[in-house]
């Protein structure tokens, strides 16, 4: 069975994504700073059929980091590493005249640091071919043509604010910025995986509402309706690069 780290994984998006590849056969390692929401989002995932490794910890952790790559290879390898997990440097978020220095230097640590920590950490098996591999001779997301082919991939969710210029949005849209930029190197210095950075657009998520909270977010689409979008990224033919979700699931539609 193919074989994903999620980091952030016992809410939001990080939960929905791997619920989704759970009911597809997958084994999951997953991760996130609370234990008990992380134990009972591994249970879920576990009654779905799923080998799970539910790791609590801090992804700016090296230590572990390599925890959570160990556990993967105990399952056999990696076929997805998802960075997932984000803060936002100041909640709500203020201007950029009065923005946490601490705050912005937290969010680099884990919006952009901690993610490349560990595709360092992972990259030796996620570089590995299917031949020594056999785990991913049968993997679900590989579609007719071969669509991300015998190496893993590496999935980050970015934002909107990375490219675009919102108030208040400063310092978090710069950590996502650098993520994007740091991606893109990566997918031109690894070019046997696949390496997609991905806008999922506005969402109902606890990290949305501490950024800008609200008394009703009920308008905001639900993380789960994003997912179709990352699945669609693992069952087609996409080349590494930037995305948003909207326009994946425009596709679909």
């Amino acid at each position: 069975m193919p074989v994903a780290i999620i980091t952030g994984a016992s809410k939001g998006l990080g939960r929905a994504l791997a619920a989704a590849l759970a009911g597809r056969g997958w084994d999951l390692v997953v991760d996130a700073r609370s234990a008990g929401p992380l134990e009972e989002a591994a249970d879920r995932l576990r009654a779905a059929g799923a080998r799970v490794v539910a790791l609590p910890g801090d992804v700016v952790d090296g230590r572990h980091r390599a925890a959570l790559v160990a556990a993967a290879r105990g399952l056999g390898g990696l076929d997805l590493l998802v960075n997932n997990a984000s803060v936002l440097g100041a909640e709500p978020l203020v201007r950029l005249a009065d923005q946490p220095l601490d705050g912005l230097r937290a969010a680099l640590e884990v919006n952009v640091v901690a993610p490349l920590g560990l595709v360092q950490e992972a990259l030796p098996l996620l570089r590995a071919p299917s031949e020594s591999s056999p785990h991913r001779e049968s993997s679900p997301y590989i579609g007719a043509e071969g669509a991300i082919g015998a190496y893993g991939a590496v999935l980050s969710i970015s934002s909107d604010a990375a490219v675009a210029a919102y108030g208040t949005w400063g310092g978090y849209g710069a950590t996502k910025a650098a993520l994007d930029q740091q991606s893109a190197v990566l997918a031109v210095e690894e070019p046997e995986l696949r390496v997609w950075w991905v806008d999922p657009g506005d969402m109902r998520t606890d990290l949305y509402a501490a950024a800008i909270p609200v008394e009703d977010d009920s308008g905001r689409p639900l993380p789960e309706s994003v997912v179709p979008a990352l699945l669609r990224l693992l069952d087609g033919s996409a080349p590494s690069g930037r995305y948003v979700a909207a326009e994946l699931l425009d596709g679909i539609r």
